[in-house]
């Protein structure tokens, strides 16, 4: 009877999709059906008797053996992404699943693990977020889209190009698309931030000096367009250089020539200029503090990027890329953002950009083991905001309109005709409603 029962087993595993196998309590395998042999190249004569390390070679297997945790804890695991290196040698993506395995007692005997081959859907993956990608830039927005149209042109030519952009948007990204795209690719790609140096360091920074040329300058130092030679600079916050340093900027960017401190001898340099800000650079000039020529020296080619709350529809790409990014980093086994967290994140306005929701994943991922990041793994502000949303959400109707009335009297300092105006109605009827919800002014 069990012959003819194990026969059956055997049939039913022989006849599904999904690799299965199990291990005894010493993780020796004990069957393994034809979809793992499949999935894994090896045939399962060959694995029965090994250890499960030596047949899957999976990224976690000495680290981080889920059967092992499945065996210690008792809980199962379900459809965790990990990668397996077949019997060519070829890595492949796996979604895996573990339960123990108990004889009729109740004692823990082993542990099956089903898994299913991914390698498509991971192909297809990166085929759709290649439409959306250029280097390490991700988009679908048509703002950006269209940014991306334009990147290869411009790196065919070496004039400068100036990224305006709010702080946080990227454009450091696209300074070193420009630059991975061009001829100059293979020279190096040198970043200055103008903002954050006094202007005799950035002066110093940028053209190098020569020993004596001012008080601790014992030897002399290259500046960085020296080392940026045939490559790429990238001078980021333009706009907070001095107008005295502005002036020798525009010799650079005229005549290609420039002098380290303290000497006299004339450098060329063969390099490629890329600026950005985050001030409208156009104001700067009207308000006499940038020069007018320089602007238009720099602004040849202008990317104004967008602000992320203008690109809603891109948070829950960068939230995956940004998973993916920290899963690989920190060796972690987070598997997606709860629907309200998603939530949160399209109403937030984002005033910190890219770089903020960046943090605001790195936070949840000091507080969030594995599994699902929820509202409480974030930054205090967006638990505050959830909170406040989950109370409207509870609220009736008529609660609604109360809370609504309340809060544009309190912002209009309980003036009836401003507040009336604000909600779109007549004072009378504000005061209907005033009368009809018992609202009263707070002492």
């Amino acid at each position: 009877m069990n012959k003819i029962k194990n026969e059956h087993t055997e049939v039913i595993l022989n006849s599904i999709a999904d690799g299965v196998f199990t291990v005894d309590s010493n993780w020796r395998v004990t069957s393994f059906n034809r979809a793992a042999e499949t999935i894994t190249g090896i045939p399962g004569k060959e694995a029965l008797g090994k250890l499960c390390r030596e047949v899957f070679r999976a990224d976690i297997c000495e680290t981080g053996c889920i059967l092992r945790k499945t065996m210690e804890s008792g809980n199962p695991i379900v459809n965790q992404f990990i990668n397996i290196v077949r019997a060519d040698g070829k890595k492949i993506p796996i979604s895996v699943s573990t339960a123990l395995l108990k004889n009729p007692d109740g004692k823990v005997i082993g542990a099956v693990e089903t898994f299913r081959d991914l390698t498509l859907v991971e192909e297809l993956r990166k085929e759709i977020t290649k439409q959306h990608r250029f280097e390490d830039i991700i988009s679908r927005n048509h703002k950006m889209q269209k940014i991306f149209s334009i990147i290869p042109q411009l790196a065919e030519s070496d004039s400068t190009v100036l990224l305006e952009g709010s702080s946080g948007t990227g454009k450091e990204l696209f300074a070193k698309a420009i630059h991975n795209v061009s001829h100059r690719r293979n020279k190096p790609f040198i970043i200055v931030n103008c903002g954050a140096l006094p202007d005799t360091l950035l002066e110093s920074e940028l053209f190098g000096h020569k020993a004596g040329a001012f008080t601790d300058a014992k030897w002399d130092k290259p500046g960085r367009f020296t080392i940026a030679e045939g490559g790429t600079i990238f001078l980021d916050e333009i706009g907070d250089v001095s107008p005295a340093l502005q002036v020798r900027l525009l010799r650079v960017l005229q005549d290609k020539k420039y002098e380290p401190l303290g000497s006299n001898q004339t450098l060329k340099a063969d390099i490629r200029i890329i600026t950005a800000t985050n001030k409208q650079l156009d104001s700067e000039v009207t308000a006499g503090r940038f020069r007018e020529d320089l602007y238009y020296r720099i602004n040849v080619i202008k990317i104004t990027l967008p602000d992320l709350k203008e690109r809603k529809e891109d948070i829950p790409l960068l939230v995956e890329h940004f998973i993916i990014h920290f899963n690989r980093l920190k060796n972690k086994e987070i598997t997606g953002v709860s629907d309200t967290v998603m939530k949160s994140f399209m109403r937030h306005d984002w005033p910190g950009n890219i770089r903020q929701l960046l943090n605001c994943i790195e936070h949840a991922y000091i507080l969030c083991p594995r599994g699902i990041i929820d509202i409480r793994h974030l930054p205090e502000e967006f638990q505050i905001k959830g909170a406040a949303s989950d109370s409207i959400n509870n609220l009736s109707l008529r609660e609604l309109e109360k809370k609504v009335i309340i809060d544009a009297l309190n912002r209009n300092e309980w003036k009836k005709m401003t507040t009336a105006k604000e909600l779109g109605i007549d004072k009378n009827t504000l005061r209907r409603k005033i009368l009809r919800f018992n609202i009263q002014k707070p002492d």
